[in-house]
């Protein structure tokens, strides 16, 4: 059964401002709404018992500062997915079986934001480190923003009100960060890394920031429209006819077509309204055409398995109809029957590795929970 207390109002355009995700009682006999169907109910027991153990995982490698186990530089993007794990599954901050669990990440994440706005565990001011922290920075911002984002009508108190300053904050450095100049027109209405490089725009970035946007603006924030056009007019020029797919970038990035930026492209279009256009309809096909049949194998040198594995899920689901029915039980079937015994995934086989297991098994706990239909961000 699940455990899960949360709902939320699908929003329909970007001109309209959804209602707060808001908690109802503890419903222990809540059942999926979508896509039952698809499964036997053998499978669907071993589908909540899977999400259930990796939950179980994720408990033992919370450290006392209430982040979750990984490199210094993942944070607090990393500790924020495990947060959005626990969310998909029905599990609420401030009460319940996970409560304390929940409130520790949250309040560890709000402890790292910077006098800027910027939701980062290290310093950035402006050069290259070699650890990389631009970029991961990149990633954390966002990742944590849409965690907040989401759990701000899920809270009460100071708690909430702390979480709404940092929310707003953050929209503000978001912002700054997508109209700094670009020096190719291709790449304007994008954000990258945050020191500029060349290229300076990425779907991968772009697509968190997106969310971000949109988790933000159904939680009742102001997010200008004009922000958000600018990046759907930069999504749409990376899709690629030939291939029926969507490119990491413009120009120098164009030739890296993979899963992660399929499945990106797709969530992308369905956050902006567009779920079902002829883009996202046909890089579903492509999708399908690449399925995840060997566990932690790329097909492509430059794939990050875990990322497009999440990415290619919460795609697949906003496509629904035979795109989610071909795509999801194959899906499942491999990623339940490779999880380890302590409720983990391995590590990632080809990049990232350094992240390590918490990061990965987040990760696939985000890919396996669609059909709960929980997290009011992943909604159809």
């Amino acid at each position: 059964m699940l455990r899960g207390e949360l709902t939320g109002i699908r929003v329909l355009s970007w001109t309209l401002i959804a209602l707060v995700a808001v908690p109802l009682s503890l419903c222990h006999s809540a059942e999926p709404t979508l896509t039952r169907e698809l499964l036997a109910p053998e499978q669907w027991r071993r589908l909540e018992n899977s999400v259930d153990a990796g939950l179980k995982f994720l408990v033992t490698r919370q450290k006392a500062n209430g982040s979750f186990t990984t490199l210094d530089i993942g944070q607090p993007g990393i500790t924020s997915l495990c947060v959005l794990a626990f969310l998909s599954r029905g599990h609420l901050p401030q009460r319940g079986e996970y409560g304390k669990t929940l409130d520790r990440a949250i309040e560890f994440v709000l402890q790292t934001q910077k006098d800027d706005g910027l939701l980062s565990g290290l310093p950035v001011n402006g050069r290259e480190w070699h650890d990389k922290r631009h970029k991961s920075g990149a990633y954390n911002h966002p990742i944590a923003g849409v965690m907040l984002a989401e759990v701000y009508g899920m809270t009460q108190g100071e708690t909430s009100d702390a979480i709404g300053r940092a929310i707003s904050r953050a929209v503000k450095f978001s912002i700054a960060q997508q109209i700094r100049p670009k020096r190719i027109a291709d790449e304007k209405g994008g954000w990258r890394y945050l020191i500029q490089t060349s290229p300076d725009a990425d779907l991968s970035v772009t697509t968190w920031q997106i969310m971000f946007f949109r988790a933000a603006k159904n939680a009742g924030f102001e997010v200008p429209l004009e922000n958000v056009d600018a990046a759907m007019d930069y999504l749409r020029r990376l899709y690629v006819p030939e291939s029926g797919t969507f490119a990491y970038g413009a120009n120098s990035l164009s030739g890296q077509q993979t899963r992660a930026m399929a499945g990106s492209g797709i969530l992308l279009l369905s956050l902006g309204g567009e779920h079902d256009s002829k883009m996202a309809r046909t890089t579903g096909a492509w999708i399908l055409k690449h399925p995840f049949e060997r566990y932690n194998q790329v097909v492509y040198p430059t794939e990050h398995y875990h990322y497009s594995a999440y990415y290619c899920s919460q795609a697949m689901f906003q496509l629904g109809g035979e795109y989610w029915e071909q795509f999801f039980p194959q899906f499942m079937r491999v990623h339940v029957d490779n999880q380890r015994a302590d409720g983990s995934w391995s590590a990632e086989s080809n990049r990232d590795t350094e992240y390590g297991d918490v990061y990965t098994t987040s990760l696939m706990i985000l890919s396996l929970t669609p059909p709960f239909q929980l997290l009011p961000i992943y909604q159809r």
